[in-house]
């Protein structure tokens, strides 16, 4: 026979309306009061009833994290940072929570879809990851429904991927270069409007934005400074084979990467003749990429990266071509995913706090962490040099 509410404050001793607040966690008990009621509901293997509770309950005790592809390294690592901040907090005082991973496969239907999903099972809070897509419809689709889902006390957070505000045809993230006063990989500055061709950009900031929170990356200012260093080495013919097309990600890194190559003096027809939009971000990608690329400019002496990912199919063929790393052609990747530094050579890339980024998501979608008056949190970049990059054979 189930065990009940009544069973569980028997045991306990207090009523059943002390019992419910303590597994609520929305009312103020006794801290000897509560402790009973958690033991007794240890004893008799209590379970509350989820869909009772939540109709009960403006939410349920679910937390969403929607990811487009849950076996690439990059979002398992922001989803299992999400689910830390769950595991972490089980002696609190509110009730447990169940991180439920939706697997989107990039399909922007698909991400419609698991949050008609989640808001029908009255989800607490969701974490979307990962580069939003740029298509007008979808997007306004998205912030209807993520703005209607905050409305109704569901938190959301969006980790990874700009602001529901940002324009499509805006440059960087809204979080490009740390200002003067920034330390550590993650930051809660307010970004500042652009000044100059290095500065931060800033849309304008309303509060919180409609209740939907940010943990923004410098994917901009990464792809920028990694194309620095490449110039630095003495490289002008520099390929780039990026990622899909419609995707913030990608608009973000290829703008960095474009903006300092104007910089240095590279034409933009040129940058353009030595860029390669992949169909994702495997390995396969950039296997492919890289052919192509260097059918089209023989003479290239660099090629970034969409990713870490990407990177390693660009290496392999540039092997099966009979090109080395670093010594005919320097490669470079980004995120500074686990494997990078285990690759010979070890991968030149542009590390991106990940774990870091996906805590300080999860710690807003639970409401452990207060958010920044911008309501956006920035996660900084950091350069990591390897063996994959050197300067060219010939002067470049």
């Amino acid at each position: 026979m189930a065990v009940t509410l009544a069973d569980v404050a028997a045991r306990a001793g207090v009523s059943s309306a002390t019992v419910s607040r303590v597994l609520s966690g929305n009312y103020p008990v006794a801290g000897a009061t509560r402790s009973r009621v958690l033991r007794a509901v240890d004893e008799l293997e209590y379970v509350v009833n989820g869909p009772a509770s939540s109709l009960a309950a403006a939410s349920s005790d679910l937390l969403g994290i929607l990811v487009n592809d849950i076996a690439d390294p990059f979002f398992g690592i922001i989803a299992g940072a999400v689910q830390g901040e769950l595991e972490g907090r089980t002696d609190g005082p509110g009730p447990r929570k169940l991180a439920v991973v939706c697997n989107t496969g990039g399909s922007p239907e698909r991400e419609l879809t698991y949050l008609t999903l989640l808001q029908r099972q009255r989800a607490a809070a969701i974490v979307l990851t990962g580069g939003a897509v740029e298509d007008p419809q979808h997007s306004a689709a998205l912030t209807t429904r993520l703005r209607r889902l905050a409305a109704g006390g569901t938190r959301i957070v969006l980790c990874g991927r700009p602001p529901l505000d940002e324009p499509a045809a805006a440059t960087g993230t809204g979080a490009r270069q740390p200002g003067p006063q920034s330390s550590g990989p993650v930051s809660s500055a307010k970004p500042r409007p652009a000044a100059g061709d290095r500065g931060p950009l800033s849309a304008a900031h309303d509060g919180t934005r409609g209740g939907v929170l940010t943990v923004a990356f410098d994917n901009y200012g990464g792809a920028r400074e990694l194309t620095e260093h490449l110039l630095a080495l003495g490289h002008r013919h520099i390929g780039y084979v990026a990622g899909p097309a419609e995707r913030t990600t990608t608009r973000h890194r290829l703008e960095g990467h474009r903006a300092a190559l104007a910089h240095g003096g590279v034409t933009t027809d040129r940058a353009e003749q030595l860029t390669v939009h992949g169909g994702g971000y495997d390995r396969s990608c950039g296997y492919q990429g890289a052919r192509e690329l260097l059918r089209r400019a023989p003479g290239t002496t660099a090629v970034l990266a969409a990713n870490d990912t990407v990177a390693l199919g660009v290496c392999a063929a540039l092997r099966e071509m009979g090109l080395r790393v670093p010594q005919d052609v320097s490669v470079a990747g980004f995120d500074d995913l686990p494997f990078s530094v285990d690759t010979s050579p070890a991968l030149t890339t542009v590390r991106l706090p990940l774990q870091e980024a996906g805590a300080r998501a999860g710690q807003l979608a639970l409401g452990t962490l207060a958010p920044p008056p911008s309501g956006i949190v920035t996660v900084r970049h950091e350069l990591r040099l390897r063996a994959s990059t050197a300067p060219p054979r010939t002067g470049g």
